[in-house]
């Protein structure tokens, strides 16, 4: 029977490291596949992009931006003969759908402050994603700079605007991946050869993790290729999977040894730390999904991507875990301690009850002054939650774009040139369903209306429309060429677009909320006509939608995370108080890690030792979403683990006053052991570039350390001792049947 286990077992091990070995090639061309663009679904910057595209049919739905710098005037001879070798160039280059400079549209907003000029470049791809053309538009500015440069030694043409920037996020994205694993693998080594002591073990656990991060990578690449997934999947893939995937393997190969050491062979070894652990892990795996579930919710392609990489590298990472992990210890048994470090002791019984002693004496402290302990532990973390109100989660401050970026010195040099309001312009589309703005004086004077309204704001720096291009004459619209009316009228003539640009002044808030007072105040208002529509596009609105997005569904996400958490929990547990006290702590748990990013990131307290110079002002409104649902998932974590251990000793027999210490002998140890790690991981990402993954990286690392210790160590424990026999009312205590959670993390 028990070989026909062991055969049974070491199949499923082979299937699954056969699939995990197939995956592997595909983990490395997973980023071509993953998108940069933030896209908000049934959003209303995402409804204009559909109307260009679909009913006005425009040539510049996406579009770049190159920047032209060391050339004669535009609105010169010699100035517009180099502008039409530029323009020519870029007309022939695939993928390019239209091209306006001062040459099409004699405009002065053209005529950058000290002679620079822009033309703007219209994009469709049919291959890929629009950001496949990137490159080959980098190769032509270089091209062309080379062919002027004889006649123009100073000439330099870059590229920038949405899509510029989104590839070069995806490179600084690209970029702190390598870096954080450079950073992290030795440094997450070093801690496991100090917890076992041994090569070959603390191999095991940083294999499974990079395992997990290379088959998440890997699934993820096929599913982007049917919806859209955001290059943070790259970023949380390797973040979690080289937290959670080593955490869970170290946790069975910790057990494994503590079996083998108690004299049983390899196989049973196995048997027996799958068995006692594997149990655990899945109800461990199950509370991190929860979190990650719920951001599936949310109708923003990065939010939804962050979740489907969650829920895989917490599936495979409990799957390696569960099946892998224990194959490979049955067949090493003993060997296990090969690698043997000179300074380390050899793990035995002796050694672990000599730690387990310590933590027992901490623990024992701990249940004779619980009130102090709250108190100790209670008061900083409550200073530190208190920062929470001042919480913003509107579009930081400051620029915060990678700055070695061609991109984004480019959209320095417009901003330089008083220009960058044409990236950040406000694509506002106007409807008539009764007059035709092209064959109505009633809907072309209206149009002409708005526009003249809008441009009269004093955050507006330039509206460009069909009326400010015929310059109010609506009977010079047959001279337009299709490519203008295309980009400024629909199909029907009864919708316009209106490019406004902000003034260089104006913040990105306060073009959020620009964005906000157009949509309230409605098209009637506006236009003076009753049954007009206004829609607004664009990067600012863009952003409104994701802030709104985020603050409605905020509190359903809370709901879904607590809620699945608190029934896995009563399940598990049988106790409604040990249930409420884990949901409660993990709550205090993620407003002290937020207080903490308030207070650093947001306030700039001792920001620039992060590589931000000064205070953002606010967070991105992803931050607080996503590192609620994965803190939530982590924090439970250590609880189920203590908790479990303590109620196991009672029911051995032991009181509340022993079984609390004794749960701290046997788990406080090794949850310190893999906090530690994960405290590295996370830590590890406030290093790169991206600050929105310098932000989670930076809210996670702080959580867990938080957890770790006050909360887990200091605080949980004291609560159990106050409540006493309560803490398991009214099942908790039942020996009729073997409660679910048994096995422990030690």
């Amino acid at each position: 029977m028990m070989n026909a286990m062991h055969l049974r077992r070491f199949w499923v091990s082979g299937i699954v490291l056969v699939a995990a070995i197939a995956l592997l090639p595909f983990s490395f061309h997973a980023e071509r596949h993953l998108e940069t663009a933030t896209r908000v679904e049934g959003s209303q910057a995402e409804t204009v992009r559909q109307e260009l595209a679909n009913r006005f049919r425009s040539p510049f739905v996406d579009r770049v931006v190159l920047v032209i710098q060391g050339l004669p005037s535009a609105d010169s001879e010699e100035g517009g003969q180099a502008l039409e070798t530029i323009a020519t160039g870029l007309r022939e280059q695939p993928g390019v759908s239209g091209v306006v400079s001062y040459l099409e549209l004699p405009d002065p907003i053209f005529l950058g402050r000290g002679g620079g000029t822009f033309v703007l470049v219209g994009l469709t791809s049919t291959d890929g994603p629009v950001e496949s053309l990137v490159p080959k538009l980098h190769q032509l500015a270089s091209s062309l700079e080379n062919q002027l440069r004889g006649r123009y030694p100073a000439v330099k043409l870059e590229l920038t605007g949405e899509i510029p920037l989104n590839f070069d996020i995806r490179k600084a994205s690209a970029d702190d991946v390598r870096r954080s694993e450079i950073l992290v693998i030795p440094a997450t080594l070093a801690l496991l050869l100090v917890a076992f002591g041994s090569l070959i073990a603390a191999l095991i656990p940083l294999a499974v993790g990079q395992l997990a991060i290379a088959t998440t990578l890997a699934i993820s690449g096929f599913l982007a290729q049917r919806w859209h997934l955001s290059i943070l999947v790259q970023n949380m893939a390797t973040m979690l999977g080289l937290g959670l995937g080593i955490d869970y393997a170290l946790l069975m190969v910790s057990r494994f040894r503590e079996v083998i050491s108690a004299g049983h062979d390899g196989s049973a070894a196995s048997v027996i730390a799958a068995r006692q652990a594997g149990r655990t892990l899945l109800i461990s795996a199950s509370t991190v999904a929860i979190g990650f579930l719920a951001l599936l919710t949310v109708p923003i392609s990065e939010i939804r991507s962050i979740g489907i990489a969650g829920i895989l590298v917490a599936g495979t990472s409990v799957l390696l875990t569960n099946t892998l992990v224990p194959a490979v210890l049955a067949l090493l048994g003993p060997r296990i301690d090969v690698g043997r470090l000179p300074f380390t002791a050899k793990l035995d019984a002796h050694r672990a009850a000599h730690i387990g002693n310590r933590w027992r004496q901490w623990g024992k402290v701990i249940v004779a002054h619980p009130w102090l302990a709250l108190l100790v532990a209670g008061i900083p973390l409550l200073l530190l939650a208190w920062q929470v109100r001042q919480l913003d989660t509107s579009v930081p401050r400051g620029d915060w774009l990678p700055q070695s970026a061609e991109s984004v010195h480019a959209l320095h040099t417009l901003k330089q040139m008083d220009r960058d309001g044409v990236v950040q312009s406000l694509r506002v589309i106007i409807e008539f369903p009764k007059d035709s703005i092209a064959q109505t004086d009633a809907g072309w004077d209206a149009l002409d209306r708005l526009t003249k309204r809008l441009a009269s704001d004093p955050r507006c720096d330039r509206v460009i429309s069909i009326t400010t291009i015929a310059e109010s004459d609506r009977s010079s619209l047959p001279e337009f060429s299709q490519e203008t009316r295309r980009t400024f009228l629909s199909g029907d003539g009864r919708a316009a677009l209106l490019e406004v640009l902000p003034r260089g002044s104006v913040s990105l808030r306060d073009q959020v909320n620009w964005v906000r007072e157009l949509r309230k105040a409605g098209a009637p208002a506006l236009t003076g006509v009753p049954d007009a529509t206004l829609l607004v596009g664009g990067i600012p609105a863009l952003n409104a939608d994701y802030e709104t997005i985020i603050r409605d569904r905020f509190p359903s996400v809370t709901a879904l995370v607590v809620g699945g958490t608190l029934l896995a929990l009563l399940w598990g547990f049988r106790s409604i108080f040990v249930a409420l006290k884990a949901i409660a702590l993990n709550l205090f748990s993620v407003a002290a890690s937020f207080g903490a990013l308030v207070f650093v990131f947001q306030n700039g307290h001792g920001s620039r030792f992060l590589g931000v110079s000064e205070g953002t002002g606010s967070v991105f409104p992803l931050v607080p979403i996503v590192a609620f649902a994965i803190v939530f998932g982590l924090s439970m974590d250590y609880e189920v683990f203590l908790v479990a251990r303590v109620l196991e000793a009672r029911r051995s027999g032991l009181s509340e006053m022993d079984a609390i210490p004794e749960g701290l002998a046997r788990t406080a140890g090794l949850i310190t052991s893999a906090a530690a790690i994960m405290i590295v991981v996370f830590a590890a990402f406030t290093f790169g570039d991206f600050l929105v993954v310098k932000m989670i990286g930076f809210t996670l690392a702080v959580a867990v350390l938080i957890d770790a210790t006050l909360v887990r160590i200091v605080i949980g424990p004291a609560l159990l001792r106050i409540a006493g026999d309560w803490n398991w009312w009214p099942g908790g205590l039942a020996t009729a049947r073997s409660a679910p959670v048994t096995a422990s993390r030690e």
